[in-house]
């Protein structure tokens, strides 16, 4: 080939490189076999309603939510939309892809029934189904459980959650497999212990304006790795709006390995545990505008939260306000107010070194107020935490001689960076 044809090659080459059209935008969407990523948006979609009267599905219980939930997802999706009543739940409502719950707010009031415990009376292996209880009085078929265990050499838990399907006596078989040994000997036991409202692997989901009570005073404890008021696991795009997540013996709200959850105008109060927990590996949370007091701890960065935005929520009265911890990187947490913590305002947890740590978080324009007791801090970085920004914040103090200081880092943080923060009766730092 001579050169001058192998110039021209390279010229039609980079013309056509240069020259790649983009695929026309989709501006008359159809609904299509098989299509997913381009739907029309509908005035209307299939609507189920479920009341304690005068409704399509009528009941008092998780069963009438479950069904309507159900016959929803059968069609392909839409709406059940929980009208104004009390519902008593002896299971979780397990919500399906692509189903809207939505209540009236505080008037439709899905309350946790009184939990019971026993032992298991014979030894389950991995591969039953069934379980054998000691004391069966409290049990029924339609019941959620946890079955849990803890191995006497390795004081390693087993925790397994499932639901009673049949019965003869004090023997019950389960919706599955146990798939772990419950034995004995490491004290396995059976508790009416579950999510008020749960979901596993869905996506597109909407849970709104409903008011779910964890009847802490009446009810075991069970921790946000495996429950809460709303529990979520391997989501995608969920969506929690007007939702009360309240009183429950562990979260209020928790997720875990879920992807573009949106919690807004929201609140979670007076539970054992998180106020909300985002839970290990989610992605880009969207935590706006909600109100969380009376917790544990009011957000709770879990392992592995990158991406996120907290913005505008009131977070008060918590033992602690803010935890930020392993591997939890480039979060955004702007324009709160986080006040009267009892230990800290926000917590960098120390983890077990820099490679653990949570780095690339951004603290701006938030106001912290009357945080930690005497000689504590109000922003406590610890471990190996590196490239911290804290800018324009606000640190108020009105109590009389308390002495906390704004900030403290702990020897081995590096690149904390403070700027044009304000301090009225607080320390700039130790």
């Amino acid at each position: 080939m001579s050169c001058f044809s192998r110039c021209l090659l390279a010229s039609v080459l980079v013309t056509s490189i240069c020259s790649a059209a983009e695929r026309p935008l989709v501006s008359q969407p159809r609904q299509t076999s098989g299509d997913h990523a381009v739907a029309p948006v509908w005035d209307e979609t299939f609507t189920v309603t479920v009341g304690n009267r005068d409704a399509d599905v009528v009941g008092h219980d998780q069963r009438a939510i479950q069904a309507a939930v159900d016959q929803v997802a059968r069609f392909g999706g839409g709406t059940v939309r929980v009208l104004a009543g009390t519902y008593r739940l002896r299971n979780s409502i397990y919500l399906q892809s692509n189903v809207n719950l939505i209540g009236s707010g505080t008037e439709t009031l899905l309350i946790k029934e009184p939990s019971c415990t026993t032992q298991l009376d014979l030894d389950s292996d991995w591969y039953d189904q069934e379980i054998t209880l000691q004391d069966a009085s409290g049990f029924r078929v339609g019941d959620g459980v946890c079955l849990r265990a803890v191995d006497a050499a390795t004081n390693v838990q087993t925790v397994i959650k499932r639901t009673l399907v049949a019965r003869s006596g004090n023997r019950f078989k389960l919706d599955r497999p146990l798939r772990q040994n419950l034995w004995r000997m490491n004290q396995a036991t059976c508790a009416t212990l579950f999510p008020v409202v749960s979901g596993e692997n869905i996506e597109n989901v909407h849970i709104e304006n409903l008011t779910l009570d964890g009847n802490r005073e009446h009810n075991a404890e069970l921790d946000g790795n495996y429950s809460g008021c709303i529990f979520l696991q391997d989501c995608n795009r969920i969506t929690m709006r007007g939702v009360i997540a309240r009183n429950n013996h562990g979260d209020g709200i928790s997720w875990q390995i879920c992807h573009d959850v949106v919690v807004e105008n929201c609140t979670s109060e007076n539970n054992t545990g998180l106020g909300l927990h985002p839970g290990s590996g989610s992605q880009r949370p969207i935590i706006r505008n909600n109100t969380l007091r009376g917790n544990n701890i009011g957000i709770f960065f879990c392992w592995g939260v990158k991406y996120g935005l907290a913005e505008r929520n009131v977070i008060e009265n918590n033992r602690v306000g803010i935890s930020i911890g392993h591997r939890d990187t480039d979060n955004l947490i702007t324009n709160n107010t986080v006040r009267t913590s009892q230990q800290h305002g926000i917590l960098f947890r120390p983890e077990r070194g820099a490679d653990f740590a949570g780095h690339r978080n951004r603290i701006e324009a938030n106001q912290f107020v009357d945080n930690g007791p005497a000689g504590g801090a109000v922003i406590d970085i610890q471990g190996g935490t590196t490239a911290i920004t804290i800018q324009n914040n606000r640190f108020v103090d009105t109590r009389d001689k308390q002495a906390v200081v704004g900030v403290r880092q702990g020897p081995e943080t590096q690149d904390i960076v403070l700027d044009e923060n304000q301090f009225d009766g607080v320390a700039p730092s130790p």
